[in-house]
């Protein structure tokens, strides 16, 4: 199922059973081809934010290690379990984002917060995120366009909370996650060949 939030551009993506990663792939690829245009990028970066050391926190990881085994050519992938980019390394990390890849459109993945009816969607849409923001955090904005994974209710916003989260949800999500984003490498060929 999906649900758009109009004024801000977002739409919401279930996974499971209904979870159409061609239709995920479609939105993506679009909002990717848009930021190309836009701002004359030509590559893709996949940013992968949080921490290995906490279960609601590890959705990026997770799914940076998942597509850094995944995914063929053309796209990077920075934020992984081995390698994570979380609070105190981000700052550092766009930097040399900025010298390494200057033409690349950056995908900021990341696990967020968000009412209870969202909690185990997906959200996708254009423009930045601010990662730690569900939990007191005060960072820069990342990203020209956005993934995340809603793993629990914004009325709670203490660190410890997202400590709490099933690591059930959270694969859920990665995997659902990572399926869109490999059927994404297909559309943007068939997009590229037109």
């Amino acid at each position: 199922m999906i649900v758009k939030e109009m004024q801000k551009e977002i739409c919401y993506y279930e996974p499971g059973p209904s979870f159409s990663p061609h239709t995920f792939a479609a939105h993506l690829g679009s909002l990717i081809e848009g930021v190309k245009q836009s701002e004359a990028k030509n590559e893709v970066l996949f940013l992968c934010i949080g921490s290995d050391r906490s279960t609601g926190d590890s959705l990026g990881p997770i799914i940076g290690y998942k597509l850094e085994q995944q995914l063929m050519g053309g796209y990077q992938v920075v934020g992984t379990l081995s390698s994570p980019v979380h609070a105190v390394n981000l700052e550092e990390t766009m930097e040399e984002i900025g010298r390494r890849y200057p033409l690349h459109v950056i995908v900021a993945i990341d696990a967020s917060i968000g009412r209870q009816e969202q909690v185990g969607t997906i959200s996708l849409g254009k423009g930045g995120i601010r990662p730690g923001l569900g939990v007191r955090k005060r960072l820069n904005r990342v990203g020209d366009i956005f993934i995340t994974g809603v793993v629990g209710n914004g009325q709670c916003r203490e660190p410890m909370m997202l400590q709490s989260i099933r690591l059930g949800t959270v694969m859920e999500l990665a995997d659902a996650i990572c399926s869109g984003i490999k059927s994404v490498e297909t559309f943007l060929e068939i997009g590229d060949r037109n």
